[in-house]
């Protein structure tokens, strides 16, 4: 099994690849513009040679026929004289007429004419033409037109690059293109390496130290995450990837934080929570047995009297422990999201109405005074019918109960910035100051509020969480005397 490469490894590759692909691409156009540039130069040095020999030499006897003995003997001495050529008398028509090479040499008989025309018409260099001795190349030449007696006779065609000229010619090439491989490989390999320990310095020496510090986040786990969310980001990274990398995972690292500092609150409030209501619901419990056991054990020597307050009291005891297992029991599926708004659009004036008229009975018997300001034209609120009457029930409840005897219970309900405003106020005692904080969170065993024996259940708990279903919240609002509540609902 394969081991995979490291970044550094992984880009030496690429720069080796890079490098070596570019150096056969130069080396590519290098030999392609020096053959260019070479037959360029010979063509230009030579163009005249054809049109010399042709004003020298006589190639047509007095018939206009090419004598082929006469021009083979011309050819071979010429090419004597510069062996790097070969010479042919062109047809007009591209037919080889006349030649100076060895039996089987000519592989066609026929060359293309438009080359020396356009040589003739002074056409950019190097210009290509036919070569007779092969089937498909093309090789620069020297060519002048053949006249007698005003009239075109054919074409004295010179290969400047002949086969004993392309024999050395490919013998320097291939120890040229072997110099030039090795030299090239050379700087390949001195660059690769260059770039391998410029790699290794400026690109992945900080991911590898990241990566590391990021490895340590296994091992130390959680002081480890703290540790790299305390540090400071870089500020205005630009482009540095492995800066934006390293910011990246400080910010992920300070969530993670956070998010572990709220389940070890969440989980400290939960055990709080399930030690205060195993406190809450042992005490009635307690007392409820106590009574009955009461009752059993002295039956028969109770007055009927004694026996009714007993009953009554564990009877009170009974419904105290229904109702907290019941909140509680809702609350838990509150916070679960089980229970889910069920919106529709209502009056919300009617809706207080008819829970303030729950409390009629309670607020007669009492001598309590009950002040409702609600406006007309208010909007239609969208909202959870029964949630919205629970939450105005809940707080009515607990003016009503915490209100003296003759006391105020003031409703007000108005419209803010597109949000209902709903305030309960009475004349009462108030909330103690250690009990204000902690007045919509669970309630702690551990705090002061668990040694109150009049501390009030899960009420308030369940009305903000059903507010917040909603997008709304509820806060104790300062007040001269008394209590005052006040929560919202976005319409």
């Amino acid at each position: 099994m394969s081991r995979a490469m490291s970044l550094t490894q992984r880009l030496t590759l690429v720069f080796t690849g890079i490098l070596l692909l570019c150096a056969a691409i130069t080396c590519g156009v290098q030999l392609y513009s020096s053959s260019q540039f070479g037959n360029a130069m010979m063509q230009r040095l030579s163009a005249s040679l054809a049109q010399q020999i042709v004003s020298r030499e006589r190639l047509l006897d007095d018939d206009g026929k090419v004598n082929q003995q006469t021009v083979k003997m011309l050819f071979d001495r010429l090419m004597v004289f510069n062996p790097s050529v070969e010479l042919y008398l062109i047809s007009p028509d591209g037919q080889v007429l006349a030649d100076a090479a060895p039996p089987g040499h000519i592989k066609r008989q026929r060359v293309a004419i438009a080359p020396l025309t356009h040589f003739s018409a002074g056409a950019n260099w190097p210009v290509y033409g036919d070569d007779p001795r092969s089937l498909d190349k093309q090789k620069v030449f020297s060519a002048a037109p053949v006249y007698q007696d005003g009239a075109l006779r054919g074409y004295l065609y010179i290969i400047l690059q002949g086969e004993k000229s392309n024999a050395l010619a490919d013998t320097a090439w291939h120890e040229t293109l072997r110099s030039t491989l090795l030299w090239s490989l050379l700087v390949v390999a001195l660059s690769a390496l260059l770039a391998g320990l410029l790699a290794w310095r400026w690109v992945t020496r900080p991911v590898r130290q990241l990566t590391a510090r990021v490895q340590r986040l296994d091992r130390d786990s959680l002081a480890a995450i703290k540790q790299l969310a305390q540090e400071t980001p870089q500020a205005n990274p630009g482009g540095d990837e492995v800066a934006v990398l390293r910011n990246s995972f400080i910010e992920l690292s300070g969530q993670v934080a956070r998010q572990w500092e709220a389940l070890a609150d969440s989980d400290r409030q939960r055990r709080e929570f399930i030690a205060n209501i195993s406190h809450d619901l042992r005490t009635p419990l307690t007392s409820l047995l106590g009574y009955l056991e009461t009752l059993t054990l002295k039956a028969d020597t109770l007055s009927a009297e004694e026996t009714r307050r007993y009953l009554g009291i564990a009877l009170r005891q009974g419904h105290k422990v229904r109702h907290l297992s019941q909140q509680l029991f809702e609350l838990a599926k509150l916070e679960h999201g089980s229970i889910k708004p069920q919106r529709e659009p209502f009056a919300i004036g009617e809706l207080i109405q008819d829970a303030a008229q729950k409390f009629d009975l309670a607020i007669e018997t009492r001598r309590l005074h009950l002040e409702v300001e609600i406006p007309r034209g208010l909007p239609l609120l969208n909202a959870d019918v029964s949630m919205i009457e629970r939450v105005v029930t809940n707080l009515l409840d607990n003016a009503v109960r915490h209100t003296p005897a003759g006391g105020t219970i003031r409703l007000r309900v108005w419209l803010d910035n597109g949000e209902l405003q709903v305030e309960v106020a009475d004349s009462g005692p108030g909330v103690d100051a250690a009990l204000q904080e902690s007045l919509f969170q669970r309630p702690s065993a551990l705090g002061l509020e668990a040694m109150r024996e009049d501390r009030g259940g899960l009420g308030l708990l369940i009305v903000r969480r059903m507010l917040e279903l909603h997008g709304g919240g509820i806060r104790l609002m300062e007040a001269a005397s008394g209590a005052c509540f006040r929560f919202f609902v976005p319409l």
